[in-house]
């Protein structure tokens, strides 16, 4: 029992540093519902892994990249449109899960646990890709954090200096594609997007650089992950909706600090 919480204790550092970066810049990138589209849209990738009996953390690395480079080309090219055309993307993805686990031989216990997650059954191959997920995120925000804040607040500064907005824009996607990937076994498809998303909100509200705004929605989500694992110990019920209700809770209480 104790290698399974350790593991988990493991899983939530590694994932709050993603959270604190990437669930930063959806947040004040607007891109909840493109970050919906991908993780929902991933179980495509599952799906696919299952079917050909290929590792689920490669296949679906690149099928949620090509995901993320399709929207960032919808949301470029189709800005009128984008809200219909995310969601077929997270339709279309989804529907491509289905078919290729009902092509596949056998009872697929392995596909529901990716809907859902278990931060309790994370294993070594996990927190490994997590890891160096992780590496590939703070780099990034270190050598591009004021391209990142350009691209987010004023774009035109991107341009007027020769830089390439879309492609980092693009570049952007990918990097949260992979951190839903790294997500999937610890929290589940279904409620990736309010762990992302959640600890980011509440720490904008009480920060005024972006900076700030990334390490305390690290610690929130660290802070909301233990908590969970350790209501979930004492309870015997499960982790992921028990964090994702904390981290509402904390939430509704922070919607009564005055702007």
């Amino acid at each position: 029992m104790w290698d399974l919480i350790s593991s988990s204790i493991y899983a939530s550092i590694l994932l709050s540093i993603a959270i604190a970066v990437i669930g930063s810049l959806i947040v004040i990138n607007k891109t909840t519902a493109i970050t919906g589209s991908i993780a929902h849209g991933s179980f495509g990738g599952i799906g696919l892994a299952l079917f050909l009996g290929s590792s689920v953390i490669f296949t679906t690395s690149l099928f949620t990249a090509l995901l993320a480079v399709i929207l960032a080309f919808i949301t470029i090219k189709f800005p009128h449109r984008q809200d219909s055309l995310i969601g077929v993307i997270w339709a279309v993805g989804m529907s491509i899960g289905i078919i290729f686990l009902s092509l596949t031989p056998g009872y697929q216990s392995d596909a529901l646990s990716y809907l859902f997650g278990n931060i309790l059954l994370v294993e070594n191959k996990d927190l490994i890709f997590m890891g160096i997920i992780d590496i590939l995120i703070l780099i990034s925000i270190v050598f591009f954090y004021h391209r990142f804040l350009a691209m987010s607040y004023d774009r035109e500064f991107l341009t007027l200096r020769g830089i390439n907005a879309n492609l980092l824009y693009i570049y952007f996607l990918i990097l949260t594609s992979l951190t839903i990937v790294m997500s999937v076994r610890a929290i589940g498809i279904i409620l990736i997007l309010a762990l992302f998303t959640i600890p980011a909100l509440i720490a904008e509200k009480f920060t005024k650089k972006f900076y700030s705004m990334m390490i305390l929605s690290g610690i929130l989500g660290a802070i909301f992950m233990l908590s969970g694992i350790l209501i979930s110990f004492f309870y015997d019920i499960s982790p992921t909706p028990t964090i994702v209700i904390i981290a509402a809770v904390a939430l509704i209480l922070s919607l009564f600090k005055k702007s």
